[in-house]
């Protein structure tokens, strides 16, 4: 039996979506020995500073579990730090060292390069009205 489907398969969508950005910017992050998850991490700790590791978590899309032994890797490394928060000492705040902050730095130029080819190529009104879109449906499937 096969079924028929309507609509398009929106998650396989957005997921090839996802992964043609991340063709242009997985090699530079493996250049720096940085895996897709711990650029997150970077990326969220270069917006934000320093972030208790349960918003890392949520800002970043990755378990709590598996955000544990990303962190390990990336304090062993030198790029980040973690710390118990002096305001709960419950909960641990993590921040990027220098050197984290160094290669958020430089990923940052040749990520928003790219940006801005996407930009050029699609035409501003287009990826902005993207980025309204997918913040829409974010939106509308919050439970």
């Amino acid at each position: 039996m096969v079924t028929t489907f309507v609509h398009r398969n929106l998650p396989r969508l957005l997921l090839q979506a996802r992964e043609s950005v991340m063709a242009h910017t997985r090699p530079n992050l493996r250049t720096h020995g940085l895996s897709d998850q711990q650029w997150r991490v970077l990326r969220v700790l270069g917006e934000h500073g320093t972030v208790e590791t349960g918003r890392v978590a949520r800002e970043a899309y990755i378990l709590g579990p598996s955000l544990t032994g990303v962190l390990t890797r990336m304090e062993r490394d030198g790029l980040i730090r973690r710390e118990r928060d002096p305001a709960d000492q419950r909960r641990t705040v993590v921040e990027a060292t220098a050197k984290g902050l160094k290669l958020v730095e430089k990923l940052s130029h040749t990520i928003e390069a790219h940006y801005a080819w996407m930009e050029k190529t699609l035409g501003k009104d287009k990826l902005s009205q993207l980025y309204v879109l997918l913040d829409e449906i974010i939106e509308l499937e919050q439970p």
